[in-house]
């Protein structure tokens, strides 16, 4: 069985090959974690589909507010002993699913670790850590143009069906900021009510705000209040 697709996200990516034996999620994880090329970019796996991210990340509504939700998340996480805040770049599969990534943000509480609902996985090459295995507490998405689709439609239904228990969605490329707070239900997620603009974690057990305000250079900064 052959892949079903491949979607690049960039025009200007060039050659490009994927090897004739990445034919499934097992695979292509093996493709991920041995092929050194594949550090340029960012690659995924959903339900016989690889996407190839090659586009520039927007500086501020998409780094800056990943870094935003890192700081706060990652120190809160931290300060309260409630698991770990992995930033963006770690690798997270879950075989029901079907699905391969790499989200902007992952939480994993020390429950979760525990009771085996998420594994870290050990690299072949190194022996070190290189993949979460499972369905962590709760994932982020920032959307930036080239993925649209993939973060509030595809994700949104993969991250439904590998029982992760809150997604994180933001837009920041027009003010003011979109941040929903999805949780997971029978039936699918459901966007947690804003009273305010504050949104209640149930995962974290807090409530949060995105902002976008002017910065030091004019252009937007992004604050992610906490109460």
């Amino acid at each position: 069985m052959a892949l079903t697709s491949i979607t690049v996200v960039d025009t200007e990516i060039g050659e490009f090959n994927i090897p004739a034996w990445v034919k499934d999620l097992a695979t292509f994880r093996r493709w991920v974690e041995e092929d050194e090329t594949l550090d340029f970019g960012r690659v995924g796996y959903l339900k016989g589909s690889v996407w190839i991210d090659m586009s520039k990340g927007q500086l501020y509504t998409h780094n800056c507010v990943k870094t935003e939700v890192t700081v706060v998340l990652g120190e809160l996480v931290k300060a309260q002993g409630l698991g770990r805040y992995f930033s963006d770049g770690v690798l997270l599969c879950n075989v029901p699913a079907d699905v391969s990534g790499q989200p902007d943000g992952t939480f994993v509480s020390a429950e979760s670790f525990r009771t085996g609902r998420v594994k870290d996985v050990v690299g072949r090459r190194d022996g070190d850590y290189v993949e979460l295995e499972g369905a962590p507490d709760l994932v982020v998405e920032v959307v930036s143009p080239g993925t649209v689709r993939k973060d509030t439609v595809r994700l949104r239904q993969a991250y439904w069906e590998a029982d992760i228990r809150e997604y994180w969605l933001i837009d920041a490329r027009k003010p003011p900021p979109k941040f929903d707070v999805l949780r997971h239900t029978p039936r699918g997620y459901v966007a947690t009510p804003k009273p305010g603009g504050w949104v209640k974690s149930a995962v974290l057990g807090r409530s949060f705000r995105l902002t976008q305000a002017v910065g030091v250079n004019g252009r937007p900064e992004f604050t992610l209040a906490v109460r």
